[in-house]
């Protein structure tokens, strides 16, 4: 079940008339504090969440979700809401989808969280495949058309950490917290450096990539589709 927690009666309308047609069932709220009292009755498998809300500011539903709960929350947000997007993400929500969504964008986006909550569930997987990328996680070995990529150890560990959240949009700081430790959370130039290196190991066209995408002003996502 889904529990959309949204104030625009517009958008309510459209996913109410859109998501059970692919096989979802939706249940509303029009409030944060509504929002965080079905969440804790329903247990819903996922929630799509606006950060405009009339009564709680959607990070604080956030906040307060992730004290009991790691259920995928994608972000329902403005064009011009890039920080809160950052901001939305840094506090443990999964993804944002940017208004005016089109449906197939929105049902890619869920079909994508509800996977990674599925194997994050079933402790990972010991190899990981797309495409022509290989991982195997146990030998700790990269391949890229069956030849051996040769990682450094920043490099097979920022992979490995896009690899655990595969199709969930990860900020700067998010992975310069996971990869670097702490201290480093605003060392973006870490980042960009070895993100830069990864993909030349990585992608057969590392100006136009096909697996390490660039959320702009955001973070990156490792491709999953």
């Amino acid at each position: 079940m889904i529990l959309l927690i949204e104030d625009e009666p517009e958008i309510r309308r459209f996913l109410r008339t859109t998501l059970p047609v692919h096989g979802f069932r939706l249940h509303e709220a029009a409030t944060g504090q509504e929002g965080l009292t079905e969440a804790k009755a329903r247990n819903p498998d996922l929630l799509l969440l606006d950060l405009g809300l009339p009564d709680l500011d959607g990070g604080e539903v956030i906040r307060q979700v992730r004290e009991w709960t790691s259920t995928p929350i994608i972000v329902l947000s403005a064009r011009d809401q890039e920080q809160e997007k950052v901001a939305a993400l840094d506090l443990g929500a999964d993804d944002y989808v940017t208004k005016p969504f089109g449906v197939n964008e929105l049902l890619a986006r869920i079909r994508t969280a509800l996977r990674h909550a599925t194997r994050t569930g079933d402790g990972g997987e010991s190899v990981f495949a797309l495409g022509d990328l290989k991982v195997d996680l146990g030998r700790r070995q990269v391949f890229v058309s069956e030849k051996e990529a040769h990682l450094t150890p920043i490099e097979y560990k920022l992979l490995t950490t896009l690899i655990r959240y595969a199709g969930k949009v990860l900020t700067h700081r998010q992975l310069l917290k996971e990869v670097w430790g702490p201290l480093h959370v605003d060392e973006g130039h870490y980042l960009r450096v070895y993100m830069r290196q990864l993909r030349n190991k990585l992608e057969r066209n590392p100006a136009h990539p096909r697996y390490l995408v660039t959320e702009l002003g955001v973070g990156y996502r490792l491709r999953t589709e």
